[in-house]
């Protein structure tokens, strides 16, 4: 209800029964939020439709193994799955908040990995279970400035960009708040 008011329901309900029952108790959910556009996407018309046209998207809900895939998927359209930050929420203001690619213990102590997903989740965090909108925003402000400025970790970083390691990227955010 805070976003754009559009859902996008993914499933396989063409093939498979379990996608079917998703699908079913989706349309009497939508039915009870009448002001929320809903549609119905096949997983692999979605998927296509993220490379194509990601922006036509607002909320896609889906469960957990499209969702896997999905968000993968839109990781490699934002450049890296250490971009992405991820919230699992309910019907509460709880949440769970972490970057897609979770903790990457295989680089672990090594400088490399990309924090921009953990904070952008903080973001998260701050907008959708404290209800600080001003802070999430002046974060993802933060975030902007940084690659604006063309300041990357190993895992984006392109030729006339500064590269920089886990803890600079996060010292160079941290300033910019």
């Amino acid at each position: 209800m805070k976003r754009s008011k559009h859902v996008t329901s993914v499933d396989k309900a063409n093939v498979l029964e379990s996608s079917r029952l998703w699908r079913e108790v989706m349309h009497r959910l939508a039915k009870e939020y009448s002001d929320v556009a809903y549609e119905d996407v096949l997983v692999d018309n979605a998927a296509m439709q993220l490379i194509l046209n990601p922006a036509q998207f607002d909320v896609m809900i889906t469960g957990n193994l499209f969702g896997d895939i999905l968000s993968d998927e839109s990781a490699t359209i934002a450049g890296s799955l250490g971009m992405m930050p991820s919230a699992s929420l309910g019907s509460t203001t709880r949440g769970l908040y972490e970057p897609i690619h979770g903790s990457a213990p295989d680089i672990a102590g090594r400088d490399i990995a990309n924090p921009l997903g953990t904070i952008l989740s903080g973001a998260l965090l701050l907008r959708h279970s404290l209800g600080l909108e001003q802070e999430a925003a002046a974060i993802e402000r933060a975030v902007s400035q940084v690659l604006d400025e063309g300041y990357r970790t190993g895992d984006i970083f392109a030729a006339g960009c500064t590269k920089v390691g886990c803890t600079q990227m996060g010292d160079l955010v941290a300033e910019r708040v």
